[in-house]
């Protein structure tokens, strides 16, 4: 599945590493991924589930929160609040630059983070938890040995999973605030818990308390043999696959809706995906594609080249401007198809055109007219074709404006 790499601003000013695995085809649905409590959006739990989710047409948006990973700022200065605060900081970028995110999931203390923000994403309909504890402060035990340390020195290097990070008294009290279950009774939205048995990191008891505090619609799935981190690929997939089926129930497709006679023009957004030297995706409302250069040009031939597009758009447009003139003066037009092909010229074989030396781009355009129709209605489309607006943009004079984003 497609990839995409970037970075979004956090809610403390950092720059968040983030990915956006995508299907290769239309998008059923949007979700967003927490990940566990040190770990990172590349962890492979996280990674394994959203790629299976992909494959499924929901795409998935994870990120590294602050100071894990790939993200800016410091792991010792993040908070449970702060990790919340990030989730809607990733759930409003998703939403201004590709759709919803009708789908929450978190993986442990990311499970207990998305519970805490899903209030703040209100138009997410469905949350998932895998493996996540009834009471962010849970995640203590892991340094329980310095607790004591950390709130007598304000700032104590502790090792988790064999790596040091510091975590500070701001840490300890901002957790200890957190009434995760006052969150779960007022949720609102079909709520999937998902917890394996004999998880020895945190009990089953905790998706008990969820299960029990949540109001329906609730659902709760046993993970029996997975261990916390669901470190085998079946386990993974497993999650994936229920999570795509049980969605269905309370999610709407991501579908296009009818745009309205005074709708602004859309948006059209292209991003590298870093999955090669020149793949992009490119998104304009709920259509997303891929570009891409031919093998080649040192492309890997995954979707249409630059001018594909221009000439994509300018075949478009011809037919839809025949279509909508046959239409209207009830011309027995049954199809149209539009052939078209960009090379370059010399001008001084051009007799009609102005430049006089160099190069020239020329497009090529065969058009196949079916349709019991007359010469004269024949020879009246073939006019009608020059008229469509992408035909006068491209042999008009064009003003590209181009300035550095914010």
């Amino acid at each position: 599945m497609p990839t995409e790499r970037f970075q979004f601003t956090g809610e403390g000013g950092h720059q968040l590493a983030a990915a956006l695995d995508t299907p290769d085809g239309p998008v059923q649905a949007y979700a967003l991924f927490a990940h566990c409590f040190t770990c990172g959006k590349d962890v492979l739990a996280a990674k394994r589930i959203a790629t299976a989710l992909a494959a499924k047409g929901i795409a998935v948006l994870r990120f590294d929160f602050t100071g894990l990973g790939s993200s800016e700022g410091e792991f010792a200065n993040s908070t449970f609040t702060s990790n919340v605060a990030d989730l809607v900081r990733a759930a409003d970028h998703l939403r201004e630059t590709r759709g919803t995110p009708a789908i929450l999931i978190g993986h442990s203390l990311g499970g207990a983070a998305i519970l805490a923000a899903a209030e703040k994403i209100p138009d997410a309909k469905a949350v998932v938890t895998i493996a996540a504890p009834a009471d962010p402060a849970h995640v203590t035990h892991l340094f329980g040995d310095r607790i004591e340390d950390i709130r007598k020195h304000g700032k104590v290097e502790v090792q988790l999973a064999g790596r040091p990070f510091h975590i500070k008294r701001e840490f300890l009290d901002d957790i200890a605030e957190h009434g995760l279950m006052a969150h779960v009774a007022k949720l609102h939205k079909a709520l999937l818990i998902m917890q394996s048995p004999t998880d020895d990191t945190v009990g089953i008891d905790n998706a008990t308390k969820i299960f029990v505090a949540a109001k329906h619609p609730k659902s709760f799935v046993s993970l029996s043999g997975a261990d916390h981190l669901l470190s085998g690929k079946r386990d993974a997939a497993y999650v994936a696959d229920v999570i795509a089926a049980w969605a269905e129930r309370y999610i709407e497709p991501a579908a296009a809706q009818p745009a309205a006679a005074s709708e602004a023009p859309r948006n059209v957004v292209v991003r590298e995906t870093r999955n090669s030297k020149f793949q992009q995706t490119v998104t304009t409302g709920p259509h997303q594609m891929l570009a891409d250069e031919p093998v080649a040009a040192g492309g890997q031939d995954s979707g249409p080249g630059p001018y594909d597009f221009v000439l994509a758009g300018l075949g478009a447009c011809t037919s839809m401007t025949m279509r909508m003139y046959a239409d209207r003066k009830s011309l027995p037009l049954d199809r149209v198809t539009v052939t078209l092909k960009h090379s370059k010229v010399h001008a001084e074989d051009c007799a009609e055109c102005e430049t006089r030396e160099g190069m020239l781009d020329q497009i090529d355009r065969v058009i196949s007219i079916e349709g019991a129709l007359d010469a004269d209605q024949r020879k009246r489309l073939m006019e009608i074709a020059d008229k469509c607006p992408v035909h006068r943009t491209l042999t008009s004079e064009v003003r590209i404006v181009t300035k550095a984003a914010d």
